[in-house]
């Protein structure tokens, strides 16, 4: 039986839960990107099955920010996924921080080991800083999955150096995210 990944493509396109905007690029135009990038390297391995928080590039989930994350959360726990994989770009109004970071619910846990290998996997496929992982019990989407759930944040987009490895190829942000699961799972 493939394992069951859920891709929660963070932020809607525009309104309501639209993302952070930084060096030209817009939070969720990324994400979706990364997502849809990342989704096409799982489903091309027969041993995992994907959904996608948003299908299409317009797709909008929700009606106010709280609305939205239930929508991604429901669809997760409805499925049932076995684990969640929430895709973010960081923001900063210094634009000297960068770097790559995952956030879980709490330590000693197997998302916080998926988030490990995750955080590996990103700095050697994108060449971002290591960030680490980090503990935030108040995230919605780690709080209310019920499955093993990361929270990753790709890089800053106020930093012209992520901004541009998350411009000219967010490919390798996919292909960190995958590696890192291929590491976790132990088929690396």
């Amino acid at each position: 039986m493939p394992i069951r990944v859920f891709i929660d493509q963070g932020h809607n396109p525009q309104g309501v839960n639209a993302g952070a905007e930084g060096n030209g690029l817009r939070e969720q135009d990324v994400t979706y990107v990364v997502g849809r990038a990342l989704a096409d390297m799982l489903r091309e391995d027969p041993r995992f099955a994907v959904r996608l928080s948003r299908n299409t590039p317009t797709e909008s989930l929700g009606t106010s920010n709280a609305t939205s994350l239930a929508a991604r959360v429901q669809r997760a726990n409805s499925w049932p996924a076995n684990y969640f994989v929430s895709i973010h770009c960081n923001s900063n109004p210094n634009p000297a921080i960068n770097g790559s970071e995952v956030y879980v619910y709490q330590e000693a846990t197997q998302a916080f080991w998926l988030g490990q290998h995750i955080i590996q996997g990103l700095v050697q496929e994108a060449g971002t800083r290591d960030n680490g992982v980090r503990v935030n019990s108040s995230l919605y989407v780690l709080r209310r999955t019920s499955m093993p759930a990361v929270l990753v944040e790709l890089g800053y987009l106020s930093n012209p150096g992520d901004a541009m490895k998350l411009r000219e190829d967010p490919r390798s942000f996919a292909r960190g995210i995958y590696v890192g699961m291929l590491s976790y799972f132990g088929f690396a």
